[in-house]
C-alpha cells in the first residue's frame, strides 16, 4: 500500500508533539440530532496535516452528517470545533471555506454549459473585476497533477464524469483549502478513473493537503489511506492509524473494521419459520441490466426467483444498484437487457401503471419527493393509484363519499395519527406517512410488494409496526422485496437474503445460513 510508506508510527514523546503540531482540525464532542434519530452522538475526529483520512460506515451511521457540519451545510446541536488550536464557528459553506475546508460533493455542483476555467472561478472573492486571465494563468500551473488535458474553455457538459471531479475538486483548491473533504469520490467512477483519482489524491497528499474521504469501500480505504476512523449507529466506534495499519496484513485489518462497522454478530434465532415450500416462481428476473441517472451501470445481469410468501432482503450500501433494481421490478426504470416476468407473464419495460395493475407495487425510500403529494390530503394520497377503479370513481366522476370512508378505514388499520382524511399530508410525521403509504400499496392487494428502506428514520414503536405488517402480509402469500441498511432488520425478517454490490448480487442466502459477518464482507465487496 503505496500510501502508507514513509509514515513515522512511533509512540515517542517527540512523536506524539510533532502529531500535535500537525493536527489542522478537531472535531469534539459533536452531537447532531433529527427528528427520530441521533445523527451524530458525541463524535471526535481529528484531521491531521498531509493525511488521506478515510471515514466508514455503513448507512445512517452518520458519516455524510459529520461532513455536513464541518463544511457548514448543518450546524451541530452540541460539540465544538477546533481548527488550527482555535475554536471555530462554521455556520456556512462560506464559514468553511474562509477556515480553508473545501467539500467535493457526490453528486456534482458545476454549471453545464459555462467552460472549464468559468466553472472554477465562479463564486471565487472579488470586489469588483475578476481577473479571469490571471486567474487562468494560476489555474495551468496547478493543472500538472490532475491529467486533464483538455482546453480549459471547454464546456464541462462535453466532458466525461471523472473529468467533472476532477473540475472540482480543482475548484476546491483553487481557493487555497487545506482540508479537501470527499463525499463517496468513486462511486460514478470505472476503474480506471478511480486509479487516476487515487493519483491526484496522493499528489495533493504531497503537498501538504489533509483529505478526508468519505466511503464504504473497504479495499479503497485501505488502499490510500493513512488513517481510517469506523462509525456505527452515530458513533465513532474505532480509529486506526498508521502504526496499526502498517502492522496488520489486509485479511486482518479487515476482519477488524468490519467487526467495528457491524458490532460483530448477532444472536441467532432458533426454530424459525420454516424455508419456503418449492413452488412456481411469483416473479422471476433475468440477465437484469439497468442504466442509473447518469447513464452508468446500476445493475448488472441480475437473475432471481422469488416465490409466494418469500421475503426477500436485498443487503447493500447506498449506492449499489438496490434502488435502480427496485424501480425496474416496479415499472419506473427500463431494463437495457433482460427480462421481468410474473406469474409466467412478461412485463419488461411495461410501466408503473401496468405493473400495479399486474400486482406489483412500490413503497419508495423518498417519502415526500417520489413516492406522495405533500401538499395534497391522506385521502387524496390513500387513492393515487386507485383513483380510476371502483368505488372510487366511475364514467369519470369522483365518488368523494368512498374516498373519505376508504381514508378512514385505513387510518383506523394502520394506527396513523391524524387529525383527519383532509389532513393535509406534509403535516404528518415521517412516522405516520410511512404507515399511509404502506397502507396505500397493501389496500391494493398485490402479488409483489417492492419496499425501499421502508424504516429509515422511524421510531422503534412504528419500525416495529412496519416490520410486522410485513410479516403479515407475506403469509398471506404476497411476495416482498425487502431493500434495507439495517442489517438487523434484514436477518430478522428475510426468509433469503441477497448482497449487491457494484450493481451485481454477488450472493444468496438461506436465512439460517447467515451471518453478519460475511454479509459484512459482501456489502463492501470482500469477498471471502
Amino acid at each position: 500500500m503505496t500510501s502508507r510508506a514513509g509514515i513515522d508510527s512511533s509512540t515517542t514523546d517527540k512523536a506524539g508533539s510533532q502529531d500535535s503540531q500537525n493536527v489542522l482540525v478537531e472535531m469534539r464532542g459533536i452531537t447532531k440530532r433529527f427528528p427520530g434519530v441521533v445523527a451524530n452522538d458525541g463524535i471526535t475526529l481529528t484531521i491531521r496535516r498531509g493525511e488521506i483520512h478515510a471515514v466508514l460506515g455503513e448507512n445512517g451511521a452518520g458519516k455524510t452528517t459529520l461532513m455536513n457540519i464541518l463544511s457548514g451545510m448543518v450546524c451541530p446541536d452540541e460539540g465544538t470545533i477546533v481548527i488550527r488550536g482555535q475554536e471555530a464557528n462554521i455556520e456556512s459553506p462560506q464559514d468553511a471555506l474562509r477556515h480553508r475546508i473545501g467539500t467535493v460533493y457526490q453528486h456534482f455542483t458545476l454549471v453545464p454549459n459555462l467552460s472549464i476555467i468559468e466553472n472554477v472561478v465562479l463564486g471565487t472573492p472579488s470586489r469588483f473585476v475578476l481577473a479571469l486571465n490571471q486567474a487562468e494563468q494560476r489555474l495551468r500551473e496547478m493543472l500538472g497533477g490532475f491529467e486533464l488535458t483538455v482546453p480549459l474553455q471547454t464546456q464541462v457538459r462535453h466532458l466525461s464524469i471523472g473529468q467533472q471531479q476532477r473540475v472540482e475538486i480543482l475548484k476546491v483548491v483553487f481557493r487555497g483549502s487545506e482540508v479537501l473533504l470527499l463525499d463517496e469520490p468513486t462511486s460514478v467512477l470505472t476503474p480506471v478513473e478511480v486509479k487516476e483519482l487515487f493519483g491526484i489524491l496522493l499528489g495533493l497528499k504531497a503537498q501538504g493537503v489533509s483529505l478526508v474521504l468519505i466511503t464504504h469501500k473497504l479495499e479503497e480505504a485501505l488502499e490510500v489511506s493513512d488513517r481510517i476512523t469506523i462509525l456505527r449507529q452515530g458513533k465513532n466506534v474505532g480509529e486506526l492509524g498508521p502504526a496499526a495499519l502498517a502492522g496488520k496484513d489486509d485479511v486482518e485489518l479487515k476482519q477488524r473494521i468490519v467487526d467495528l462497522m457491524f458490532g460483530g454478530l448477532p444472536p441467532q434465532e432458533n426454530g424459525g419459520r420454516a424455508k419456503i415450500a418449492a413452488a412456481p416462481a411469483v416473479l422471476s428476473l433475468r440477465d437484469i441490466t439497468a442504466l442509473g441517472d447518469r447513464g452508468t451501470l446500476a445493475v448488472q445481469e441480475m437473475s432471481l426467483e422469488l416465490r409466494a410468501s418469500e421475503i426477500f432482503g436485498i443487503a447493500g450500501v447506498d449506492g449499489n444498484g438496490q434502488k435502480e433494481l427496485a424501480e425496474v421490478i416496479a415499472g419506473q426504470r427500463l431494463a437495457v437487457k433482460g427480462r421481468v416476468t410474473l406469474d409466467g407473464v412478461e412485463i419488461t419495460n411495461c410501466g408503473t401503471s401496468a405493473a400495479v395493475k399486474a400486482g406489483i407495487v412500490y413503497v419508495s425510500d423518498d417519502r415526500l419527493g417520489e413516492a406522495s403529494v405533500p401538499a395534497g390530503s391522506v385521502a387524496d394520497n390513500l387513492v393515487l393509484k386507485a383513483i380510476d377503479r371502483a368505488p372510487f370513481s366511475k364514467r369519470a366522476m369522483l365518488n368523494w363519499s368512498a374516498i373519505q370512508a376508504n381514508a378512514l378505514r385505513l387510518i383506523h388499520e394502520f394506527e396513523v395519527k391524524a387529525p383527519g382524511p383532509w389532513t393535509r399530508l406534509s403535516t404528518l410525521s415521517g412516522g405516520n406517512i410511512q404507515k399511509l403509504l404502506l397502507a396505500r400499496e397493501l389496500a391494493l392487494q398485490p402479488k409483489v410488494l417492492v419496499c425501499n428502506k421502508p424504516t429509515h428514520g422511524l421510531d422503534l414503536k412504528t419500525v416495529r409496526f412496519v416490520l410486522q405488517t410485513l410479516r403479515a402480509q407475506a403469509d398471506k402469500g404476497t411476495v416482498i422485496v425487502l431493500i434495507s441498511s439495517e442489517l438487523d432488520e434484514i436477518l430478522a425478517l428475510s426468509d433469503r437474503i441477497g448482497v449487491m454490490y457494484n450493481g451485481r448480487l454477488l450472493a444468496t442466502f438461506e436465512r439460517d445460513e447467515a451471518d453478519l459477518e460475511t454479509i459484512g464482507h459482501l456489502m463492501l465487496g470482500v469477498r471471502i
